[in-house]
């Protein structure tokens, strides 16, 4: 897989996909991961990404000229170009899966107020939200969609089961409480059914705590 990010502060990007799994995974050849600044497909003097809005308001939006110079020059035929935008669909693991049987994505960032519509007209295929709040670029949303993609990846983790068991691994569930050793710690035990062997009795302890968690943190993943 690669997965090419065109934005304006490719550091911001890059920094947290360099290390723990995802610096594995690069070092493995699972995935190619390049962060590219749109300022290099920017003409004039100045190199200007941003303009003001037609029509009026507040703030600067992303010129076309640039991102379509850029996309047009990465993409290729098996590409997915993904603008992350507030405006997007809601990310969710089943996105994440999805896009981790990819050949090529491309993540757009947006930033300001965000692309002229002309460009989601045209070249985009998916627009992602990672949450219900504004960030100050889109480039952290990126990191994170890539991260969530990248970690699925065949050979990516130490335990190919390991996603398997995760939240949202069943989307309508979050997971279980966890506990090491040591078994006593500070007057706080380890749960005693989980120290027991019994398998059977673990998972319904499993799911019975996993159930009571979802009701207490998310219950509207219960209503879907």
């Amino acid at each position: 897989m690669r997965i090419d990010i065109i934005t304006l502060f490719p550091e911001i990007a890059l920094s947290p996909l360099s290390e723990s799994i995802i610096k594995r995974a690069r070092e493995k050849d699972l995935v190619e991961i390049h962060a590219h600044n749109l300022r290099n497909w920017a003409t004039g003097k100045h190199r200007k990404t941003d303009e003001y809005l037609c029509g009026g308001g507040q703030g600067m939006l992303l010129k076309p000229e640039p991102i379509f110079a850029a996309i047009e020059e990465l993409r290729t035929n098996t590409s997915q170009v993904i603008l992350m935008t507030p405006q997007g669909k809601p990310f969710k693991q089943a996105t994440a899966q999805n896009l981790a049987r990819a050949d090529h994505l491309i993540l757009l960032c947006g930033h300001y107020e965000g692309v002229d519509q002309r460009v989601i007209d045209t070249l985009v295929d998916l627009e992602i939200s990672i949450g219900d709040y504004v960030l100050t670029n889109g480039a952290i949303a990126a990191a994170v969609v890539t991260d969530a993609i990248v970690r699925l990846l065949p050979g990516a983790l130490g335990d190919e089961r390991s996603h398997q068991d995760e939240s949202f691994s069943d989307p309508n569930m979050l997971e279980a409480p966890a506990y090491t050793k040591p078994n006593l710690f500070r007057d706080m035990p380890v749960p005693e059914v989980l120290l027991s062997g019994n398998h059977k009795k673990i998972a319904e302890w499993k799911k019975q705590k996993a159930l009571e968690r979802t009701r207490a943190n998310r219950p509207d993943l219960l209503k879907e």
